[in-house]
């Protein structure tokens, strides 16, 4: 946090200066005090981020991927008349343990085009489908492995 801090400092100044580099990391210590302070962000969190950035950037490139087959999924049933969706809602459950997984897992099923998730609790989640086949083997999916990865 305290280098992204830093960063910001620097592209908002437009240059790099002894006095700005030694301001701006004064101002990114105290900024990243007062949020460790004030949230429950700590050092630990920012480590645990740090050892996690490859997951989580494979993480990223994989709800791409997904994004784009979706699309691409998507355009065929707009563009093939003698198609009809079936439109379903999907009831599945989910072992992450961690909150921040859950809603990752339930923001990334909304994102990929044909999907919305209607509601999330306890691990549940409800998924409205553009067509029921798009709801098969969500509680295997990829984003699913991947987030139980990264809650190791």
């Amino acid at each position: 946090m305290f280098v992204l801090f830093f960063l910001f400092w620097v592209m908002l100044n437009g240059r790099i200066t002894v006095e700005i580099t030694l301001f701006g990391l004064v101002i990114s210590a105290a900024m990243y005090v007062f949020v460790c302070k004030f949230t429950e962000f700590s050092f630990r969190k920012d480590m645990w981020i740090v050892r996690k950035l490859p997951w989580i950037i494979g993480y990223c490139f994989i709800l791409i991927n997904e994004i784009i087959k979706a699309n691409l999924t998507m355009i065929h049933y707009l563009l093939s008349p003698q198609i009809l969706p079936e439109p379903a809602l999907v009831r599945f459950h989910t072992d992450l343990k961690t909150r921040t997984a859950q809603v990752l897992l339930a923001n990334s099923i909304t994102l990929t085009p044909g999907t919305i998730t209607v509601e999330m609790k306890d691990g549940e989640y409800l998924i409205h489908c553009y067509d029921k086949t798009m709801g098969e083997g969500l509680d295997s999916s990829v984003f699913v492995s991947m987030l139980k990865k990264l809650e190791e």
